[in-house]
Protein backbone atom coordinates (compact mmCIF):
# COMPACT_ATOMS: atom_id res chain seq x y z
CA UNK A 1 0.00 0.00 0.00
CA UNK A 2 1.37 2.97 -0.75
CA UNK A 3 1.31 6.42 1.36
CA UNK A 4 0.35 9.73 -0.19
CA UNK A 5 1.63 12.35 2.33
CA UNK A 6 -0.75 15.24 2.30
CA UNK A 7 -0.20 19.14 1.57
CA UNK A 8 -2.63 21.14 2.35
CA UNK A 9 -2.28 24.85 1.32
CA UNK A 10 -4.39 27.88 2.10
CA UNK A 11 -2.88 31.66 1.64
CA UNK A 12 -0.28 29.79 0.56
CA UNK A 13 0.56 28.17 4.04
CA UNK A 14 0.43 24.15 5.03
CA UNK A 15 -2.92 23.82 6.69
CA UNK A 16 -4.88 21.28 8.77
CA UNK A 17 -8.92 21.35 8.70
CA UNK A 18 -11.04 19.99 11.36
CA UNK A 19 -14.36 18.06 9.83
CA UNK A 20 -13.50 20.43 6.92
CA UNK A 21 -14.12 23.65 8.35
CA UNK A 22 -12.36 26.65 6.91
CA UNK A 23 -13.30 28.97 9.36
CA UNK A 24 -10.78 26.87 12.03
CA UNK A 25 -7.82 25.97 10.04
CA UNK A 26 -4.35 25.08 11.90
CA UNK A 27 -1.76 27.11 10.49
CA UNK A 28 1.74 24.83 10.23
CA UNK A 29 4.86 26.69 10.62
CA UNK A 30 6.61 24.90 7.87
CA UNK A 31 7.36 26.22 4.18
CA UNK A 32 5.59 24.34 1.97
CA UNK A 33 8.33 23.55 -0.35
CA UNK A 34 10.48 22.65 2.58
CA UNK A 35 8.78 20.26 4.09
CA UNK A 36 8.00 18.35 0.44
CA UNK A 37 11.18 18.06 -0.12
CA UNK A 38 11.29 16.39 3.68
CA UNK A 39 8.44 13.90 2.30
CA UNK A 40 10.80 13.15 -1.17
CA UNK A 41 13.81 12.77 1.04
CA UNK A 42 11.57 10.59 4.01
CA UNK A 43 11.30 8.25 0.98
CA UNK A 44 7.57 9.16 -0.09
CA UNK A 45 6.76 7.80 -3.97
CA UNK A 46 3.70 10.65 -4.24
CA UNK A 47 2.53 13.76 -3.01
CA UNK A 48 -0.46 14.66 -2.60
CA UNK A 49 -1.10 18.43 -2.64
CA UNK A 50 -4.49 20.29 -1.85
CA UNK A 51 -5.11 24.10 -2.95
CA UNK A 52 -7.96 24.42 -0.68
CA UNK A 53 -8.50 27.94 -1.41
CA UNK A 54 -9.42 26.79 -4.76
CA UNK A 55 -12.06 24.20 -3.13
CA UNK A 56 -13.68 27.34 -2.11
CA UNK A 57 -13.30 29.63 -4.76
CA UNK A 58 -12.16 27.68 -7.78
CA UNK A 59 -9.01 28.51 -9.75
CA UNK A 60 -5.50 28.13 -9.08
CA UNK A 61 -4.69 30.31 -5.78
CA UNK A 62 -1.46 28.17 -5.01
CA UNK A 63 -0.18 27.16 -8.34
CA UNK A 64 3.73 28.98 -7.62
CA UNK A 65 3.83 27.13 -4.67
CA UNK A 66 2.41 23.74 -6.63
CA UNK A 67 4.28 24.42 -9.48
CA UNK A 68 7.45 24.76 -7.33
CA UNK A 69 6.80 21.63 -5.65
CA UNK A 70 6.63 19.60 -8.74
CA UNK A 71 9.80 20.90 -9.88
CA UNK A 72 11.70 20.39 -6.53
CA UNK A 73 10.86 17.00 -5.72
CA UNK A 74 11.65 13.84 -8.39
CA UNK A 75 8.62 11.99 -7.28
CA UNK A 76 5.06 12.41 -8.89
CA UNK A 77 2.70 14.99 -7.37
CA UNK A 78 -0.83 14.41 -7.19
CA UNK A 79 -2.78 17.76 -7.58
CA UNK A 80 -6.87 18.49 -6.04
CA UNK A 81 -8.79 21.37 -5.31
CA UNK A 82 -10.58 23.91 -7.32
CA UNK A 83 -9.76 21.61 -10.62
CA UNK A 84 -13.11 22.49 -12.64
CA UNK A 85 -12.29 22.67 -16.63
CA UNK A 86 -10.70 20.96 -18.74
CA UNK A 87 -8.45 23.69 -19.44
CA UNK A 88 -7.28 23.86 -15.79
CA UNK A 89 -6.90 19.80 -16.20
CA UNK A 90 -4.40 20.54 -19.28
CA UNK A 91 -2.59 23.30 -17.52
CA UNK A 92 -1.72 21.45 -14.50
CA UNK A 93 -0.50 18.55 -16.42
CA UNK A 94 1.27 20.96 -18.90
CA UNK A 95 3.27 22.50 -15.51
CA UNK A 96 4.12 18.50 -14.16
CA UNK A 97 1.21 16.87 -12.34
CA UNK A 98 1.57 13.57 -12.33
CA UNK A 99 -1.96 12.99 -11.53
CA UNK A 100 -5.09 15.45 -11.48
CA UNK A 101 -7.89 14.83 -9.20
CA UNK A 102 -11.65 16.18 -9.53
CA UNK A 103 -13.90 16.76 -7.35
CA UNK A 104 -16.96 18.31 -7.32
CA UNK A 105 -16.34 19.48 -10.43
CA UNK A 106 -16.83 15.13 -11.44
CA UNK A 107 -20.15 14.83 -9.29
CA UNK A 108 -21.76 17.42 -11.38
CA UNK A 109 -20.24 16.89 -14.73
CA UNK A 110 -19.68 13.10 -16.43
CA UNK A 111 -19.36 14.39 -19.88
CA UNK A 112 -16.01 16.49 -17.91
CA UNK A 113 -14.78 13.21 -16.64
CA UNK A 114 -15.05 11.54 -19.30
CA UNK A 115 -13.50 13.82 -21.45
CA UNK A 116 -10.78 14.22 -19.42
CA UNK A 117 -10.13 10.24 -19.18
CA UNK A 118 -10.09 10.03 -23.14
CA UNK A 119 -7.57 13.17 -23.41
CA UNK A 120 -5.01 11.85 -20.55
CA UNK A 121 -5.64 8.40 -19.77
CA UNK A 122 -3.58 7.27 -16.37
CA UNK A 123 -3.67 10.80 -15.33
CA UNK A 124 -7.30 11.62 -14.17
CA UNK A 125 -8.35 10.64 -10.21
CA UNK A 126 -11.85 11.31 -8.48
CA UNK A 127 -12.27 12.25 -4.74
CA UNK A 128 -15.93 10.85 -3.56
CA UNK A 129 -16.58 11.94 -0.19
CA UNK A 130 -19.00 10.97 2.00
CA UNK A 131 -21.14 11.30 4.82
CA UNK A 132 -24.09 10.08 6.37
CA UNK A 133 -24.49 8.13 3.34
CA UNK A 134 -24.71 11.11 0.94
CA UNK A 135 -22.01 12.21 -1.71
CA UNK A 136 -20.93 15.48 -0.24
CA UNK A 137 -19.57 18.42 -2.89
CA UNK A 138 -18.43 22.26 -2.39
CA UNK A 139 -15.46 21.52 -0.11
CA UNK A 140 -18.15 19.22 2.20
CA UNK A 141 -20.77 21.97 2.42
CA UNK A 142 -23.33 20.57 0.51
CA UNK A 143 -24.97 16.82 -0.55
CA UNK A 144 -25.43 15.64 -3.48
CA UNK A 145 -28.59 13.71 -4.22
CA UNK A 146 -26.66 10.67 -5.47
CA UNK A 147 -25.20 7.76 -3.64
CA UNK A 148 -21.25 7.14 -2.83
CA UNK A 149 -21.21 3.37 -4.60
CA UNK A 150 -23.03 4.40 -7.39
CA UNK A 151 -21.18 7.59 -8.28
CA UNK A 152 -17.99 5.51 -7.70
CA UNK A 153 -19.39 2.80 -10.27
CA UNK A 154 -20.06 5.57 -12.78
CA UNK A 155 -16.95 7.10 -12.35
CA UNK A 156 -14.92 3.82 -12.68
CA UNK A 157 -17.06 3.13 -16.04
CA UNK A 158 -15.44 6.47 -17.52
CA UNK A 159 -12.09 5.49 -16.84
CA UNK A 160 -10.24 7.10 -13.90
CA UNK A 161 -7.35 5.70 -12.93
CA UNK A 162 -8.26 5.96 -9.13
CA UNK A 163 -10.88 6.65 -6.56
CA UNK A 164 -10.19 8.74 -3.83
CA UNK A 165 -12.53 7.74 -0.93
CA UNK A 166 -13.41 10.13 2.33
CA UNK A 167 -15.58 8.37 4.67
CA UNK A 168 -16.19 11.86 6.81
CA UNK A 169 -18.12 9.76 9.49
CA UNK A 170 -14.47 8.46 10.17
CA UNK A 171 -12.79 11.64 9.62
CA UNK A 172 -14.68 13.37 12.23
CA UNK A 173 -14.05 10.56 14.13
CA UNK A 174 -17.83 9.67 15.12
CA UNK A 175 -18.15 7.10 17.89
CA UNK A 176 -19.70 4.22 15.68
CA UNK A 177 -17.56 5.25 12.38
CA UNK A 178 -15.21 2.05 11.69
CA UNK A 179 -13.41 1.09 8.23
CA UNK A 180 -16.89 -0.83 7.05
CA UNK A 181 -17.72 1.65 4.37
CA UNK A 182 -14.13 1.97 3.28
CA UNK A 183 -13.73 -1.70 2.98
CA UNK A 184 -17.10 -2.49 1.23
CA UNK A 185 -16.23 0.75 -1.52
CA UNK A 186 -12.95 -0.43 -2.18
CA UNK A 187 -14.99 -4.37 -2.20
CA UNK A 188 -17.40 -3.28 -5.43
CA UNK A 189 -14.31 -1.95 -7.40
CA UNK A 190 -12.16 -2.97 -9.41
CA UNK A 191 -10.13 0.24 -10.36
CA UNK A 192 -7.43 1.30 -7.35
CA UNK A 193 -8.75 2.74 -4.47
CA UNK A 194 -6.70 5.38 -2.14
CA UNK A 195 -8.37 6.54 1.53
CA UNK A 196 -8.51 9.27 2.77
CA UNK A 197 -9.12 10.84 6.13
CA UNK A 198 -9.14 7.59 7.73
CA UNK A 199 -5.56 7.72 9.35
CA UNK A 200 -5.23 8.83 12.70
CA UNK A 201 -2.23 6.20 14.00
CA UNK A 202 -0.35 3.33 13.20
CA UNK A 203 -2.94 0.86 13.69
CA UNK A 204 -5.04 2.76 10.97
CA UNK A 205 -2.50 2.00 8.33
CA UNK A 206 -2.22 -1.25 9.66
CA UNK A 207 -6.34 -2.36 9.22
CA UNK A 208 -6.17 -0.23 5.63
CA UNK A 209 -3.06 -2.33 4.71
CA UNK A 210 -5.16 -5.88 4.73
CA UNK A 211 -7.93 -4.21 2.96
CA UNK A 212 -8.94 -5.81 -0.14
CA UNK A 213 -8.26 -3.10 -3.45
CA UNK A 214 -6.74 -0.25 -0.87
CA UNK A 215 -3.90 0.94 -3.06
CA UNK A 216 -3.37 3.61 -0.88
CA UNK A 217 -3.80 6.09 2.09
CA UNK A 218 -3.38 10.05 2.35
CA UNK A 219 -1.99 10.94 5.33
CA UNK A 220 -1.57 14.54 6.53
CA UNK A 221 -2.88 15.67 9.74
CA UNK A 222 -0.53 12.23 11.74
CA UNK A 223 2.29 13.74 10.03
CA UNK A 224 1.94 17.08 10.82
CA UNK A 225 0.80 16.39 14.22
CA UNK A 226 3.62 13.94 14.56
CA UNK A 227 1.62 11.44 15.50
CA UNK A 228 4.06 9.21 13.58
CA UNK A 229 7.25 9.74 11.25
CA UNK A 230 6.95 9.05 7.18
CA UNK A 231 9.37 6.35 7.55
CA UNK A 232 7.07 5.02 10.21
CA UNK A 233 4.24 4.63 8.08
CA UNK A 234 5.92 3.34 5.28
CA UNK A 235 8.39 0.80 6.52
CA UNK A 236 4.77 -0.33 7.89
CA UNK A 237 3.46 -0.64 4.82
CA UNK A 238 5.99 -2.01 2.61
Amino acid sequence: MMIFPDIELMDGKCVGLTRGEFDNAKYYDIDPLDQAKAFAAAGAQWIHVVDLDGVKQGGRHNADIITSIIDAVDIPVQVAGGIRTLATIQWWIDHGATRVVLGTAAIMDRRLVMEACAQYPGKIAVSVDERGGAVMIDGWREAASVSAMDVARQLQDAGVSAIIYTDIDRSDDLPDSSFAKTTEMARQLSVPVISSGTVRSLDDLSTLKYLPNISGAIVGWALFEEIFTLDEAIALCL
